[in-house]
């Protein structure tokens, strides 16, 4: 069966049990239907249990499983006995319809309703992006109302969203028609997961925080090179307005009736990767466990969950794990996707060092770990053999993990192993940088410790806009990476563990809100495009059924 007909086929409990199992009383629920609803922030409990953080090799077009193994691990730890939540972000609407498809976990280690998830779930997307949109309105109205702010329309920061991957949009001209149409001007279309506002919800520590992180984000420069925020706007209370609903967390569950927190979100290679503060905070208050997930590999999502979200919420992860598979594994010892299902030890082995060097990165974290490799049917025996050796020869915890097939039971052994390493192996958690390094240093210490880079050139453009943040005070903000997730370098196509390489960086954007700088590597786009052929053309439903959504 595929993923789909699995999730339809599950046997849902309602929300108000699985809210009933977490210990959030019903009075904080707003229901959606049957098996999903809100949670009013009050719903947060007094506990502060464990937080572990599921993170990946560089992703392949083989595929790791994160998600599948951040599900199948809490519904193991339940299993054991270990009151376990999980929090996972939202999927993106493009990407579901463009190469990824759904995103809620896969086989018997999903999160349901997992049409509804996929498709316009809560409607938390949709609030950002008109939220954000509103912005873009409110500036072209102002300028073409007499531009009291004196916003040059040349030096505007903030791009429209949508929630479609759509390249036509990456570059446009508006206002055009005539003077009754606005002023015209070049602008740009983000998806929605890149929106500043989106990084703003999911940083957000409760309601009062988000109206100070809207109030002071950076929007625009006027003439004199002073930036514009949206408190100079005088918008934030609309804003508030619609994302009064949108920043409490969505409740759902899992197959095996884990209860579960999506809420939020923003890619890693175009953004900081995580779900939402609350929902995470709001799990750790609710259970011993909280499993919750970074987007990509760890160079992306595990680093700036560490260094943003851990540092924003005052979290200290209490272990990693690091999911791999063997077929991505020897992608990255150079073999082709239409030859992965033959047995190669040795291209296993040539894959092994990018593996070995996200550990590394974690241990610099000083976080314990454990290895976890998502079982394909199609890895031999010898291939098992020699990854298992090899992580026994270099005392790497490790284990075989098989939850896409059966669900929480095919995790025991991880959550056992888990466990363990937290109970018996050091945690000396500290950030890879601090606040009141330059942003120049910041950017160096990513860049040479965590990617391997020999060299970081910053261009003319980069090397100015870094001088203006300097000289406009934001020089104490962290910094958020934008580049390929496909490798440790800023070239998509240098896959394992490169080294001797430079990085460019070409440019820097405040998001300011957020709290962070965003920083463009390589040929990054915050738009995606469309596939030659999109897994929208194979969607469609039937006799009242969705079919094709993964």
């Amino acid at each position: 069966m595929t993923d789909l007909e699995i999730a339809q086929k599950a046997n849902m409990k309602p929300i108000e049990e699985i809210a009933l199992k977490a210990g959030i009383s019903k009075e904080y629920l707003e229901c959606y239907g049957k098996y999903k609803a809100k949670v009013h922030l009050e719903a947060a409990g007094d506990k502060k249990g464990r937080l572990i953080l599921v993170t990946a090799i560089n992703p392949t077009a083989a595929g790791e499983g994160k998600s599948t193994t951040t599900i199948g691990l809490a519904d193991a730890l339940n299993r054991l006995g270990h009151k376990t939540m999980i929090a996972l972000r939202e999927p993106s609407f493009g990407p579901v319809l463009g190469v990824k498809g759904g995103a809620a976990g896969g086989g018997y280690a999903q999160v349901v309703p997992m049409e509804d998830i996929n498709l316009h779930f809560t409607g938390d997307f949709h609030a950002i992006q008109m939220a954000n949109n509103t912005v873009s309105a409110i500036i072209d109205n102002h300028i073409q109302q007499g531009n009291e702010l004196c916003i040059d329309p040349t030096r505007i920061i903030w791009h429209r969203v949508l929630d479609m991957n759509d390249r036509a949009l990456r570059n446009i001209v508006i206002g055009l028609g005539g003077p009754t149409n606005g002023v015209p001007r070049e602008d740009h279309f983000d998806i929605v997961v890149a929106s500043e506002i989106m990084a703003i919800l999911c940083l957000a520590r409760d309601f009062e925080d988000l109206r100070v992180r809207l109030d002071r984000t950076v929007v625009a420069y006027n003439y004199n090179r002073e930036p514009v925020t949206i408190k100079d706007l005088g918008i934030t209370g609309a804003l508030m307005m619609i994302l009064k609903d949108a920043i409490m967390p969505n409740l759902v569950q899992t197959l095996e009736h884990t209860p579960c927190l999506i809420h939020g979100g923003p890619f890693a290679n175009i953004a900081h990767g995580c779900n939402s503060l609350i929902a995470t905070k709001m799990c750790m208050s609710l259970s011993d466990y909280t499993i919750t997930e970074a987007g990509f590999g760890a160079d992306l999502g595990a680093e700036k969950f560490f260094d943003i979200t851990c540092r924003e919420g005052d979290l200290k992860p209490s272990a990693v794990v690091i999911v791999a598979t063997i077929r991505a594994l020897k992608m990255h010892g150079g073999v082709l996707k239409e030859d992965l299902n033959i047995p190669n030890v040795e291209a296993l082995k040539a894959g092994i060092p990018n593996l070995e060097r996200h550990i590394q990165n974690i241990k610099r974290f000083g976080l314990p770990y454990v290895i976890a490799i998502n079982k394909f049917e199609s890895d031999a025996e010898d291939e098992v053999k020699a990854l298992l050796d090899w992580a026994h020869n270099e005392s790497h915890p490790i284990s075989m993990s098989e939850v896409w097939k059966k669900g929480g039971d095919g995790a025991i052994d991880l959550a056992s192993k888990l466990i363990e390493e937290i109970d018996t192996k050091p945690n000396d958690f500290k950030f890879l940088y601090q606040k009141e390094d330059t942003l120049k240093k910041k950017i160096t210490k990513i860049c040479q410790n965590i990617y391997g880079a020999k060299e970081v050139e910053f261009t003319t453009d980069a090397k100015n806009q870094m001088a203006r943040l300097n000289k406009l005070g934001y020089s104490n903000s962290l910094v958020c990476m934008a580049k390929t997730q496909y490798s440790f370098s800023d070239n998509a196509k240098l896959l394992g563990a490169p080294s001797d390489f430079t990085i460019t960086i070409r440019g820097l954007t405040p998001s300011i809100g957020a709290g962070f700088v965003v920083a463009l590597a390589g040929d990054i786009m915050r738009m995606p495009g469309l596939p030659k052929e999109p897994a929208a053309l194979k969607m469609d439903v039937v006799e009242g059924r969705i079919k094709g959504l993964f």
